[in-house]
């Protein structure tokens, strides 16, 4: 985190070498590259022209670890489903096995959103304002299924948390799936379908963690299922209908975090949510996304949602390459600057420049460390499983999942984005502190946590043509290894070295 010259320390621990004492960290170290490292073990190193020394400092802790995880989408479920029953438990074993990325934290939808096949609603009945004939029958056939398929998987099991795109059209001032607002004479309604679906998901045996109120309530340029609140609408609405609904009915110990949309916008809605002590009680929490630029991850804003309200979540719910149709088993797209994303050709020309072609793997390494050396500390993917095309969705937003799969072929393609993905959420786990690295090239990203277990995880990338080799301190203890050119590389320092 800060830049340090470490030419005296690191002098004295090599002193200190000579004596008896061993001094030398024993780590693992894994890495993911462009040449063709997908989470692989690496144990021999070259030396290099670039040097970096790393300072891990155990008495400097930031937040605890939520989680790292991706979305349950009825697209992704409805596509488990058209495979063959050996790879649909191959893709729910990559995600959620401890062998494999051992997601801790998930998302699902309440209702229909792009990434379902229709638009359907649990309330489909106009006028039936106390919910009588609510159903969730919609989600039996594909998203539950899955849920609990991944939930028996789990060995440590994870949090699921549930967001709503729309309420249901005839609730709406608009009557319609996309756009409009909630009706005044409906806030009721629209809370009592919360508790409802709780209740219907813990009949199913599946227990719910929380919620966002409501996915991107700035909307989406009028495109697929959509609520427009303001920050006041949906501070009152949580102050005065949502938080005392869900107490009342006994889930006043349920999650729920504000806002859920891009990082550019936040002070406005944190001041709003974090108003006073009676708004503050129901807000658990910040829900952000990262499609306000391809490379920004806005350590500003986030530093100033964490100051606004430092006891509180601040998750990363959402966030995907959108506006692109997935490339199919070809590992080198993924490293190289071809992708764009829905700024590329939507953006306002004074916005243009936060959106230029970029990495998708770039993306994800730069996006995810950069928010937890900022506070943040949950990161959710989108989509965990979509097609060669890049959905299926009904409104043709294709969009690049972790995981491609050829249903026809019965063919799965484990893109580079899912061993990102599980260089964290495989090596941090929830409960983890958040450390301090101190780091001399500001060119290596790199973050530190402290596991529950006592053992100590750095992540590095680099996003350059040219390897480093590290100095890895840690108390009087060092090691040096390499990182590879345009690698992110996960080193684990055993508890008993710590």
């Amino acid at each position: 985190m800060k830049k340090l010259n470490y030419f005296l320390y690191v002098f004295a621990i090599l002193v200190m070498g000579c004596k008896e004492t061993d001094k030398s960290l024993k780590i693992k170290v894994y890495q993911t590259s462009a040449a063709g490292n997908k989470l692989t073990k690496v144990t021999e190193f070259k030396k290099t022209d670039s040097m970096v020394t790393l300072k891990i400092n155990l008495e400097k802790t930031y937040q605890t670890i939520t989680g790292f995880g991706g979305a349950f989408t009825e697209s992704s479920a409805y596509l488990l489903n058209k495979l063959s029953k050996g790879k649909r438990d191959t893709i729910l074993h990559a995600y959620f096995s401890k062998y494999g990325a051992n997601y801790s934290l998930t998302r699902t939808h309440m209702n229909s959103c792009d990434f379902s096949l229709s638009n359907y609603s649990y309330a489909p009945v106009e006028g039936d304002k106390n919910l009588e004939h609510f159903t969730i029958e919609e989600d039996k056939d594909d998203l539950i299924p899955m849920i609990k398929d991944a939930l028996e998987i789990s060995e440590d099991g994870f949090k699921i948390f549930a967001s709503p795109w729309t309420a249901s059209p005839w609730m709406k001032d608009n009557n319609h799936w996309v756009g409009g607002k909630l009706l005044p004479e409906y806030y009721d309604t629209w809370a009592l379908f919360f508790s409802k679906y709780l209740d219907a998901y813990k009949a199913e045996g599946i227990d719910i963690w929380g919620f966002t109120v409501e996915n991107e309530p700035h909307g989406n340029g009028n495109n697929w299922e959509s609520m427009h609140f303001s920050p006041k609408e949906m501070t009152d609405f949580v102050q005065f209908y949502l938080g005392p609904k869900l107490e009342a009915d006994g889930y006043g110990d349920k999650i729920i975090l504000g806002y859920d949309q891009n990082r550019a916008g936040l002070k406005e809605w944190v001041d709003e949510m974090y108003r006073d002590e009676a708004s503050s009680k129901y807000f658990h929490g910040t829900a952000i996304h990262w499609y306000e630029s391809t490379y920004d991850y806005f350590p500003e804003a986030l530093q100033y949602a964490h100051n606004k309200a430092p006891d509180k979540y601040l998750i990363e719910t959402e966030g995907c390459v959108d506006s692109e149709v997935p490339k199919w088993q070809d590992d080198v797209w993924y490293w190289k600057k071809e992708a764009t994303d829905w700024g590329w050709d939507w953006a306002s020309e004074e916005e243009k420049y936060l959106h230029p072609k970029y990495s998708p793997v770039n993306r994800y390494a730069r996006d995810i460390i950069g928010c937890l050396n900022n506070w943040v500390d949950g990161w959710v993917d989108w989509n965990m499983v979509l097609d060669t095309q890049g959905g299926p969705n009904w409104f043709k937003n294709w969009c690049v999942a972790p995981v491609i799969v050829d249903p026809d072929a019965d063919q799965i393609y484990f893109t580079p984005i899912y061993y990102v993905m599980a260089h964290f959420s495989k090596y941090i786990r929830p409960g983890a502190k958040i450390i301090e690295v101190e780091n001399s090239d500001d060119k290596l990203m790199a973050t530190a946590a402290k596991n529950p277990d006592g053992s100590i995880t750095v992540v590095l990338f680099n996003e350059f043509e040219a390897p480093k080799t590290i100095n890895l301190l840690l108390n009087e203890k060092m090691v040096e290894f390499t990182i590879d050119a345009q690698a992110i590389q996960t080193i684990v320092i055993p508890k008993n070295d710590v």
